[in-house]
Formats: C-alpha cells, structure tokens, sequence
C-alpha cells in the first residue's frame, strides 16, 4: 500500500484522455447557457403557482388554468434544456413566443384582471421572452461553429 497515492494528479497519462475529452466536447457541446436553464425552469415553476401566490383563483378561474399549464410547459421545456441541449435548444424561440403570449394573456384569457395579475404576467412574460433570447443567442452561436 505505500506506493498508492491517494492524491490528486494529472489525467493527461491515462490512455482515454483524448477520448474523454472528445466525449466532453460533444455531450456539453459548448453549452454556455448551462446557467440559464434553472431560471428558465423556476420562471416556469412560479408561473405555473402565481395563481396562488397572488390569490386569484377564485376571480379568474380560467387565467388559473392557463397559467398552470403556460408554467408547466416551460418548466418541462427547461428540463429538456437541460436532459438533451443539442436536441431541445431549437425550441428556445417557442420560449420566446410562450413568454410574449403570457404578457398578452392577462387581457385575452382573462375577464378584468386586476393590476396585480396583469403586471404579474407581464414580469413572468417579460423575463420568460428575455431568458428565451438568451438561450436562442446560445443556440444560433452553437451552429456557427
């Protein structure tokens, strides 16, 4: 046992180094907005809540349909961000759409919405297009290269 090392070296001697690193490339495939996936997901997460957050579901009952099912569909977008990002960051221009649509929902879906739901779904919209920018910048710079 005295000539086991118990620390830390250098990889570049094992024999699958090259290979391991070609394997890294490709599976994270120059991900920059790696950090913007869990923003995307809790922006999904609390438009998804909001209607309980701010206490209308009794007032607008179909604004709490849609925006359930508006948070949970960018939530499972972000987790697909993140589960396949060669695959998913297609849709990052989807976000974009679905987070213009949530600041418009307010007066389409909804009947008289008070102030709080609409400045509520114009922040979850506003930051939705905003992150779903981010995340389309990535994709298209991704391709270039």
């Amino acid at each position: 046992m005295s000539n086991v090392s118990h620390a830390r070296s250098d990889i570049s001697g094992h024999p699958d180094a090259s290979e391991m690193r070609a394997r890294y490339d490709r599976v994270m495939g120059g991900r920059d907005v790696a950090l913007v996936d869990a923003p995307v997901f809790l922006v999904g997460l609390y438009c998804a809540v909001s209607p309980w957050v701010l206490h209308f579901t009794a007032s607008q009952p179909a604004l709490v349909t849609h925006n359930l099912v508006m948070g949970i569909a960018i939530a499972v977008l972000a987790l697909g961000f993140t589960a396949m990002p060669e695959r998913m960051y297609g849709l990052s221009w989807a976000i974009c759409a679905m987070g213009a649509w949530i600041i418009v929902s307010s007066w389409v879906v909804g009947s008289s919405p008070d102030t709080g739901i609409v400045i509520n779904n114009i922040i979850v919209g506003g930051l939705t297009v905003l992150l779903g920018m981010v995340c389309a910048g990535a994709a298209a710079k991704t391709r270039r290269t």
